[in-house]
């Protein structure tokens, strides 16, 4: 192929048929476009035995905006990149990405058409007790072996090279640490939490706090992130869970990754008063905060276990030094969490979470806990010296709000 075209089904159908010798000579194969909702085409390629897999081609915009929007198709090969790494230091819970042509900027990975979408199970009040864990270590091992711990100093400024993404980071900078801080265009606000919303954007302590995060966030290339950690880029069956969907990958902050899905917990945590009854709530959410203290628990468990046996560099072996980069890693994943929150809340990109609750003032007022609690985790992100800490605060938001 020798110039950039807009895959069709049967163009995708040719392409993963070249890249794989899955199908088989004789195969009838046939393809369906099902998109992934914001930026990309995306097409399972399936044979008429069932076999299938997925074909993924960026396009040169935004597809939930238009060509209005114009955005790099490198971003595939980020992508790419990021999943075969992830996968090098932690194949058991990594989409395999099996072929990836830079001029298609299409790539050819597994189909997990037999797992199903972390967010609309959880949705649902589904719980699995593998979650915490399996992702713990997907992060700790993807984020440790990607970091000053183990690559020289020349490798690491390299690689940080080789992942620069500028135009899918000013994105994340924009909708995460800015558009809910003032009265954007872009922010999607619903007419009842307005009143809630407007006194983040006159918030000055809440706003130095909110890019001091930023500021981390632009300057900080501590390890090779996921970049979009949330539950919609997790798939899930009764035994495993797999990590899809790094187009956001960078270097940056560890915590970035980690608060970004433990704010995804926290979420559903708050939405479960609107989405489930009364018991069914507490037992679900008393679910998603043991999860979120295994998450932080196993997490650090793992990375502080791989700091001890595996760093390289002889001045980060020293135990204090590691046990302060670890703290300040949880006061990071306290903030960035906080921001979550606020931004799936009053920024462009909303979560089912919040928006499927059908009652409109059970929504509102979910909503405006979220709101909250995201204030709460940013200011206090420094005080909180544990797991079990940020989760007495949510604890007691929770109860002050069912008075």
């Amino acid at each position: 192929m020798s110039e950039y075209k807009t895959f069709n089904a049967d163009d995708a159908i040719a392409f993963a048929d070249e890249h794989s010798e899955l199908f088989g000579e004789h195969s009838e194969l046939s393809a369906k476009e099902f998109g992934d909702g914001n930026l990309n085409l995306v097409f399972r390629v399936e044979n008429d035995k069932g076999t299938s897999l997925i074909v993924k081609q960026a396009l040169p915009y935004a597809r939930c905006v238009g060509e209005s929007w114009p955005l790099t198709t490198d971003r595939a090969r980020i992508e790419a990149e990021v999943l075969k790494m992830h996968r090098r230091f932690c194949p058991e819970h990594t989409v395999e990405v099996r072929h990836f042509d830079p001029v298609a900027c299409a790539i050819l990975m597994e189909d997990l058409k037999a797992f199903r979408i972390l967010r609309t199970e959880l949705n649902a009040g589904k719980k699995f007790n593998h979650l915490a864990p399996q992702m713990a270590k997907y992060m700790a091992n993807t984020l440790f072996y990607t970091s000053d711990f183990v690559l020289s100093s020349e490798n690491k400024k390299a690689e940080v090279a080789r992942f620069l993404n500028p135009e899918l980071c000013l994105i994340t900078e924009d909708l995460f640490f800015t558009d809910p801080y003032c009265n954007h265009e872009r922010n999607n606000i619903e007419p009842s939490i307005l009143a809630n919303a407007k006194p983040l954007w006159h918030d000055e302590a809440l706003k130095a706090e909110v890019a001091a995060l930023k500021a981390d966030f632009l300057s900080k290339p501590q390890a090779l992130l996921h970049g979009d950690l949330h539950s919609g880029s997790i798939f899930i069956d009764e035994e495993t869970c797999k990590v899809i969907d790094a187009e956001f990958g960078f270097f940056g902050p560890v915590g970035f990754d980690v608060g970004s899905l433990l704010g995804n917990l926290l979420l559903n945590y708050l939405a479960c008063p609107g989405l489930h009854d009364n018991q069914d709530s507490s037992e679900q959410q008393a679910y998603l905060l043991e999860q979120a203290e295994q998450l932080w628990q196993e997490f650090s468990e793992v990375f502080t276990e791989l700091m001890a046996r595996e760093t390289q560099d002889p001045a980060l072996e020293n135990s204090l030094y590691q046990q302060r980069f670890l703290q300040q890693v949880f006061r990071d994943t306290a903030g960035y969490a906080g921001c979550e929150l606020i931004r799936r809340i009053v920024g462009l990109a909303h979560v089912a979470d919040m928006d499927s609750i059908d009652d409109a003032g059970k929504r509102a007022e979910c909503q405006r806990n979220g709101l909250k609690l995201g204030r709460e985790l940013i200011m206090q992100r420094n005080d909180l010296g544990n797991i079990s800490q940020l989760l007495n605060l949510v604890r007691y938001q929770q109860a002050g709000t069912a008075n």
